[in-house]
Parts: structure tokens; C-alpha cells; sequence
């Protein structure tokens, strides 16, 4: 039975294929044959049924939705950075330089960046949770091929497929949520999103170290490649598209041009900042990520499954904690003052920072470690915090966009972190060597991140206005 939240309704042709009633943008109903994507099970129609069935399996539960959605963000993640665990032997196998496997991270980005903005139109208009389950299906299916790569061409190849697949699925999760969520819970609703990335390097770091220590780098692609498939269904047949602007008053149901929302994102002094400072500490925190187990293997001759297990254990539990605190404290302080929203990061970033780079030059592991675990707390304090205090200045159909274009400089981001780290690295090796040139790339790229910090304080400035303003626009135009 079709329903205001998009979810339709579907009855079954004689040839076993379900009719869809899928609405489009103005709310009008239409039917289409809709062959699904991948087989998980058959779907039938009840005796006495007269060949109708309706989709009463997807629930409308903010948490059931938030679980889900959490759990693939989390396997993206996984897909996403497992190969920084795998740098010492794909490097190895392909006779490679730094820079040269850096360049893992620039082909993911290649399709990613460019894709993803232009799902993410589409996607303010139809169902949402369609286009996640099948970006799920072919994000997971491209990591497989990274397993059966037969050149380094080949590795590059699949891993655009990866970030392709993750342009379709990924830019609508903030979006689904936003409308779950009324805008003082978002917070912590989308820190808990959010932790798909400490949540994620875990198992990756970990899991990917143990697998390609026992097995290969090929077979942890293999294996990481398993849980998408799954999640994709759960997407699909349990979870209810949410009624769009469900928790924000007065919002049309037109979708605002892509004009509007990037000048929401980069007119706005707040939100550019927020950009800016995030963008910042996304570059930094991917490029130290990904040669942290290097530096291990290289420095303290550690195997590649304890390597793994010490950056996965860094790079998890603090972060993890430090992404829900700060989407509490937001949440909680923005109640009475929203540049809360900004001033718990660049506290952080700004305390992290310096923290970070005395750490990482400590020649000591235990030392090593705790400074980096207190750094990596405060370093990734600003994830969730940040994507909600955005999606709040955003017009309920302009979220997914705003996803996308926040994904295009991410995705730039991600691929220039590593690459300028290890060009940093190759260049400090030519004079001290490989360990000691990539231990002082690392304390510089750390240090950095007092820099984001210094953005998210120029944001603070302006939050509270820029919020007022946004809320006086009803259909996505900025008031004065």
C-alpha cells in the first residue's frame, strides 16, 4: 500500500517479476517493472493473496534505519582503507615506490568524486534507500576484484570500481538520517554514523593485518568484500524511506538547484570554514592512516598482523569515543550556544595537533603509542560534530547534495594526504634515510592540524547567524 513516505507498494507479473508503484518527485504514483539487482531470495505471493504483496518487511524505525545505515558506512570504510594495511606488500609485490602506491587513493577518488555529485542530484528526488543497497552490491563487488588483480594496472582499475560503487550508496546515508532525526538529536545521530571510520580502520587495520599475514593481500580483498552483500539486502527489504523534511517545518518539497546549495556551503562563513577546517583534517588524517603501519614494519620491525593490530586499536577506540563525546557536547551545548558546533573541534584539532607530532617522533612503542592514542581522541573529535552542524544549515532536499559536494572535497582530500605524505617522505629519505624520513613527514603532516583548528574557530564566529539565516529561507534561499 503506497504511502507518504515513498516506501510504494508492489504486486507480482505472471512471470514472478514485482510491479513497483514508485512515486516520483510530486508525490504521483506510477508503476514499473523492477528487476532487482541481486538475488537473495524470490519473492512470492502468499495463498490466497491474488498475486499481491505488500513490503511490510521495512520498518520505520530511526534506529533500525541509523543500525544499518551505520553498519554499511562502516563496511565502505573497511573497503575503503583496508589497503593502507596492505602498502608493505602490494608495494613489495609491484616493485612500487611511496608515491607510486599512494596512488591507490587517487584512483578510488578518480570516478568517486565526480559520480557521487551527480547520484546525489537524483537522489533528492527518488528513493534513497535504492540507491544505497545497489552502490552497496557494487562497491563490495569491485573490492573482490582487487583480489583477483593480475597487474598493478588492474589493482587501480578495481579500486575506481570501489569508488565508484561508493558514489551511488554513500552520499544518501546522511540524508536518510537527517530525516529519521529532528535537528537537537542530529548530533549524536550522525556522530553515531560517523563512526563508521574509527569503527571501519579497526577492522581493517586489524583484520585486513591478520588475514594477509596468514594468507595474502589478495585474499583479505576477498573476505572484505563478503559483509556489503548482506547489508545491501537488509537495506532494501528492512528499512523504510523516511518522509522527506519530517523534523523541519515550513520546507517545500521542491528541489533547490545545486546554486543554492553550494553557496550555502561556501558563501556562508561558517559552513565555508567548517568546510575548509574539516577538509584539513580529513587530508592529514588519511595520509598519516595510511603509512602508520608502515612506520611500524619500518621503525620497530614489527610484523604485519601487529602492525595492523596497533593501528587498527589507534585508530578505533579513541576516535570512536571522541566522535560520540563530541556529538554529545554539541548537541548538549549547542542547545544554548550553537557555535558549540565548532568550538569543541578546534579545540581539539588545536590541542591534537602538536601532540601528534611530538608522538610520532618518540623512539619508544609504548610512548609511542599512548601519545598517539591521546592525539587521535582529540584529532577526530570533529567527524560527526561537523557533518551535523552542516546538514543543519541545509534545506531537507538539499542534504544528499551537500553529501556529495562535502564527498568531492573529501575525495580530494583522501587522495592528496597520501600522496603529498609520501612525496614528503621519498624527499626527507633521500637525506635520512627511509625510517627517519617518513617519521619527520609524519610529525609535519601532524602538526598541521592546528591549522584545521584555526578554521573551525573562524566558523565559530558566524555559526549562530548563519543558522538564523538559513532558518528564515524556506525554500533554500539564504535571508539576509
Amino acid at each position: 500500500m503506497a504511502g507518504a513516505d515513498g516506501g510504494g507498494a508492489a504486486r507480482l507479473t505472471g512471470s514472478g517479476l514485482p510491479i513497483l508503484q514508485l512515486p516520483d518527485h510530486a508525490g504521483r504514483f506510477r508503476q514499473t517493472e523492477f528487476r532487482f539487482p541481486f538475488a537473495v531470495c524470490p519473492l512470492s505471493s502468499p495463498a490466497g493473496s491474488g498475486g499481491s504483496i505488500d513490503m511490510d518487511m521495512r520498518r520505520n524505525s530511526p534506529w533500525l534505519a541509523l543500525v544499518i545505515l551505520t553498519a554499511i558506512s562502516t563496511v565502505g570504510f573497511v573497503d575503503r582503507i583496508v589497503v593502507n594495511v596492505l602498502v608493505e606488500p602490494i608495494k613489495a609485490e609491484f616493485s612500487l615506490t611511496d608515491q607510486q602506491v599512494s596512488l591507490m587513493g587517487v584512483a578510488f577518488t578518480i570516478l568517486n568524486v565526480g559520480v557521487g555529485l551527480v547520484i546525489a542530484r537524483y537522489a533528492e528526488r527518488v528513493r534513497r534507500l535504492s540507491l544505497i543497497s545497489v552502490g552497496t552490491l557494487l562497491w563490495s563487488g569491485a573490492t573482490a576484484i582487487c583480489g583477483w588483480a593480475g597487474g598493478w594496472v588492474h589493482l587501480l582499475a578495481a579500486r575506481m570500481g570501489v569508488g565508484l560503487g561508493e558514489a551511488i550508496g554513500l552520499p544518501s546515508l546522511q540524508s536518510v538520517i537527517s530525516d529519521y532525526f529532528p535537528a537537537n538529536k542530529r548530533g549524536l545521530a550522525i556522530s553515531v554514523l560517523m563512526l563508521a571510520p574509527p569503527v571501519g580502520a579497526f577492522i581493517g587495520f586489524v583484520g585486513g593485518g591478520w588475514i594477509a599475514q596468514e594468507f595474502s593481500w589478495r585474499f583479505t580483498f576477498l573476505i572484505a568484500a563478503i559483509p556489503g552483500v548482506f547489508l545491501a539486502a537488509f537495506a532494501w527489504f528492512l528499512v523504510k524511506e523516511p518522509t522527506r523534511g519530517a523534523h523541519d517545518p515550513g520546507a517545500g518539497d521542491d528541489v533547490p538547484p545545486i546554486t543554492q546549495v553550494l553557496a550555502r556551503l561556501f558563501a556562508l562563513p561558517s559552513a565555508r570554514n567548517l568546510v575548509i577546517g574539516s577538509a584539513l583534517a580529513a587530508m592529514l588524517g588519511f595520509g598519516l592512516n595510511y603509512f602508520f603501519t608502515s612506520l611500524m614494519i619500518r621503525q620497530f620491525e614489527v610484523g604485519l598482523a601487529e602492525a595492523g593490530l596497533y593501528s587498527g586499536l589507534i585508530a578505533s577506540l579513541p576516535a570512536a569515543v571522541s566522535v560520540i563525546v563530541s556529538g554529545m557536547l554539541g548537541d548538549r551545548l549547542g542547545e544554548k550556544n550553537p557555535a558549540a558546533y565548532a568550538l569543541v573541534p578546534a579545540f581539539c584539532l588545536i590541542l591534537g595537533g602538536p601532540i601528534y607530532a611530538l608522538a610520532i617522533t618518540r623512539d619508544d612503542l609504548g610512548l609511542l603509542l599512548g601519545l598517539v592514542s591521546v592525539a587521535t581522541f582529540l584529532n577526530f573529535g570533529y567527524l560527526g560534530i561537523t557533518f551535523a552542524a552542516l546538514q543543519n544549515l541545509m534545506h531537507p532536499r538539499m542534504r544528499a547534495t551537500c553529501t556529495a559536494v562535502l564527498n568531492v572535497v573529501y575525495g580530494i582530500a583522501s587522495a592528496l594526504g597520501p600522496f603529498l605524505l609520501g612525496s614528503l617522505s621519498d624527499h626527507f629519505a633521500l637525506g635520512y634515510g627511509e625510517v627517519r624520513g617518513l617519521t619527520i613527514a609524519m610529525a609535519i603532516t601532524g602538526a598541521l592540524y592546528v591549522w584545521a583548528g584555526l578554521h573551525y574557530l573562524l566558523a565559530a564566529r558566524n555559526y549562530r547567524a548563519d543558522l538564523a539565516s538559513t532558518k528564515g529561507g524556506g525554500e533554500g534561499e539564504i535571508s539576509a
